[in-house]
């Protein structure tokens, strides 16, 4: 078998829904909204899928991006020589570094779940490549059944609308009360997150559904309290057939120098020490349960692992342990 064709997606699992929607939670699609268009492209952009026991899961990348500097960003109260030196340890340049945004799709079988949205129009030039990712799995923005929007930064919240026309037409939205509420109350004059909230997420909301930790998306999709990078950062744990894997969003925004030093402070965590203990917390379970996750910002396509070493955490890449479906659990040596 080829690589091309043991990677290859396939459209029919994908598209294969039941044809009462998200009957378990009362959600339901409109037969009248409008279709946004897909722009035709022989360079589409990459969507990854695992299997996750009965459910699919997409790994959708939005874009990627270069930028220098880092410590500006990440390990702002490290010294140079400190931060310097981690780099140099795990391979990875101190200057400059290469960042990913990947929004999740899961295909319950009965629905088609979205978490984020990607920069959309907000486009770096490398990025807000989301409906093509989908359209590389064969669907289309009005297939999407919800929407789960993890907080509400612009890189999440950016392509949500098209030109003022909701880019998800038929889907119901979800979020954490508390992160709405905040940026609410922010107003759109605070920063750019702020404008992007009021622009594309505002207008939507009478159709958003507010949910708590512990409250269920649809069954085998549940929230997990998350905050510090947003006051109302959250995660998901998704789980079918007795198979986990986590949603860790912005826990971490760096392979290294959020995860293997998961108390530096981090520019864009808005209280950052309970970011810092949520980082722990989070990857400590993820780690003692090794259940595989995927991270926003990891490397594409941002699956893996972490090993719990010395004061923080190695990632582990994801290879091919959730394109086995439940292959691997057999045979397993004693």
């Amino acid at each position: 078998m080829s690589s091309r064709d043991f990677f290859k997606l396939s459209r029919r699992s994908a598209l294969a829904l039941g044809a009462g929607g998200l009957l378990a939670t009362g959600m339901r699609s409109s037969d009248v909204a409008a279709e946004i268009p897909i722009e035709r492209s022989n360079q589409h952009a990459p969507a990854t899928e695992f299997q996750l026991g009965e459910f699919k899961v997409y790994a959708l990348l939005d874009g990627t991006f270069v930028a220098e500097h880092p410590q500006d960003t990440f390990g702002m109260d490290q010294t140079s020589e400190v931060f310097d030196k981690a780099s140099h340890d795990h391979f990875i340049s101190s200057t400059k570094f290469r960042g990913f945004f990947t929004p999740v799709l899961v295909n319950t079988g009965n629905g088609l779940v979205l978490f984020d949205t990607g920069r959309g129009v907000l486009s770096q030039p490398q990025s807000g490549n989301l409906l093509k990712a989908l359209a590389t799995a064969g669907i289309r923005p009005g297939d999407i059944d919800v929407v789960v929007l993890t907080h509400m930064h612009a890189d999440h919240t950016g392509g949500l609308m098209q030109n003022g026309i909701p880019t998800f037409a038929n889907a119901t939205y979800v979020t954490n009360p508390i992160e709405f509420n905040y940026w609410e109350k922010l107003g759109p004059a605070a920063n750019q997150s702020a404008r992007v909230f009021a622009e594309n997420v505002l207008p939507l909301k009478d159709k958003f559904d507010f949910i708590n930790p512990g409250d269920q998306v649809v069954p085998g999709i549940t929230a997990i309290e998350a905050y510090g990078h947003t006051p109302g950062h959250t995660v998901y744990s998704v789980e079918a057939n007795g198979r986990k894997l986590m949603l860790t969003a912005d826990t971490a925004n760096h392979f290294v120098w959020s995860l293997a030093y998961p108390d530096w402070r981090v520019v864009f965590d808005i209280d950052k020490a309970r970011a810092a203990e949520t980082r722990r917390r989070i990857f400590g379970m993820i780690a003692e349960e090794r259940i595989p996750f995927i991270g926003y910002h990891m490397p594409f396509p941002a699956l893996g692992f972490v090993e719990a070493v010395g004061d923080g955490f190695r990632f582990v890449p994801g290879t091919y342990q959730l394109q086995l479906g439940n292959e691997d659990e057999q045979d397993r040596p004693e």
